[in-house]
């Protein structure tokens, strides 16, 4: 991406949820726009805070989504998390970045910090680092969640860097950590 910022990337059960990201977004000096569909003009549209949302119920639409977030949009989807659409929308989604399922997560830009201090893990990120943490290997926590091994150590040493260590073994370790003081806090 040539900007400094990441696209914000939602999946919401309901309008409501939707309208309460956007207007956040808005309030954030991002564009929203109805519809997936991005201009065939450009294909780097990350400069411009563009934030695309809609309804997603089917592929077509839901692979319109994920190449509008490829190409730097951000995505507010509105789609059934349980569905068989909303699920590869999501795990489409996660191999683009991070995806929040929660409409009250802060969206980029905003000027109030978040409530929770420390690094900000993806939720696949935390998942991987929660199997790592119970005993299983790399391969077993991709099956798990369902990834390749190769996406599985991508999404772990984007973890690390996240976290600021070089290790997986620290990685965990620091998971660990922030999991404990957030339970705690």
């Amino acid at each position: 991406m040539t900007a400094s910022f990441a696209a914000p990337r939602y999946i919401v059960d309901g309008g409501t949820e939707a309208t309460s990201v956007l207007r956040r977004l808005a309030r954030a000096g991002w564009t929203t726009r109805e519809g997936f569909a991005l201009p065939e003009n450009t294909w780097d549209v990350s400069g411009t805070r563009l934030v695309l949302f809609g309804r997603v119920a089917d592929a077509d639409t839901a692979e319109l989504a994920v190449l509008a977030a490829a190409r730097g949009a951000g995505v507010v989807a509105i789609a059934d998390a349980g569905s068989d659409v909303g699920r590869a929308l999501y795990a489409d989604l996660a191999r683009v970045g991070p995806v929040s399922v929660d409409p009250d997560a802060p969206v980029a830009g905003e000027s109030d910090e978040p409530a929770s201090s420390g690094p900000q893990l993806a939720p696949e990120q935390r998942a991987l680092l929660e199997r790592l943490a119970g005993g299983e290997t790399i391969a077993a926590a991709a099956a798990a969640e369902f990834l390749s091994l190769r996406t599985a150590n991508r999404r772990i040493a984007e973890a690390r860097e996240v976290l600021g260590v070089r290790t997986t073994r620290e990685a965990v370790l620091a998971y660990l950590r922030i999991r404990r003081e957030t339970r705690e806090g």
